[in-house]
């Protein structure tokens, strides 16, 4: 069975085109996870909406509690990473994760910062390993397969790669960075833009994104066919 982890990041519930203010993002992962059930019953969809509910800001007691090694453990610390726990259990059970992140301020919403906080975490997604100083870290997440869909939208154009604003956009490159450091390494995109101007250009950049979507659920439905699936059960 695939297993999808739908994650929106928009501080706007809705969806585009259908409701009052909704978000394009939301709309493109709706979009993505209805085509894939469409065309394949036996899949497993675990939905977060971090925009709606954002995971806990990382503070001092969870730095000394992820950092302590587990034969130091104190019982307090069990209950600090408990939703650490929960957001990497989610992921590692995941063969597709599908990100819908508006671009807020150049990079992605402070939701899906936290988040990734939360999973980034030595011992569970990622080891160092200090007596190699040249390649210290081993991403934890490598074990198997996994692709990541990073669907967004701009209020602005020209912050695909190449593009006179591509400098200016952090949110793809965050996020690739953070995925690629945690073992996930085979990370797709689609984008609109044009949000702010709206009227045509805007229209013709979602028909656009939606027809990426679509082509896209077809690749990867055909990609993760062909690996071999193993029932990971969320803890």
């Amino acid at each position: 069975m695939t297993h999808l982890l739908q994650l929106d990041a928009s501080a706007r519930p809705g969806l585009a085109g259908q409701d009052a203010h909704g978000s394009i993002s939301r709309r493109l992962t709706q979009r993505f996870i209805s085509r894939w059930q469409a065309a394949s019953a036996n899949t497993a969809v675990t939905q977060r909406d971090l925009g709606a509910a954002p995971p806990t800001i990382i503070d001092q007691p969870w730095i000394e509690a992820a950092f302590t090694p587990a034969a130091n453990q104190q019982p307090w610390m069990a209950g600090v990473l408990a939703e650490s726990d929960r957001l990497i259990e989610e992921l590692v059970a995941a063969d597709v994760l599908v990100i819908g992140a508006p671009l807020y301020n150049f990079g992605m919403p402070a939701a899906l910062k936290a988040w990734v906080d939360q999973i980034v975490r030595m011992g569970r997604t990622v080891e160092y390993d200090e007596t190699r100083p040249e390649d210290p870290f081993t991403p934890l997440l490598a074990d198997r397969p996994r692709h990541a869909v990073i669907l967004s939208s701009r209020g602005g154009a020209g912050f695909n790669p190449g593009g006179d604003l591509a400098h200016l956009n952090h949110l793809e490159p965050g996020l690739t960075t953070v995925l690629q450091f945690i073992g996930i390494s085979r990370i797709h995109y689609v984008a609109v833009e044009h949000q702010e101007e709206g009227g045509e250009r805007l229209a013709a950049s979602i028909r656009q994104a939606e027809q990426e979507v679509d082509a896209l659920v077809e690749q990867l439905q055909s990609a993760t066919s062909e690996t071999p699936q193993a029932d990971y059960a969320l803890g």
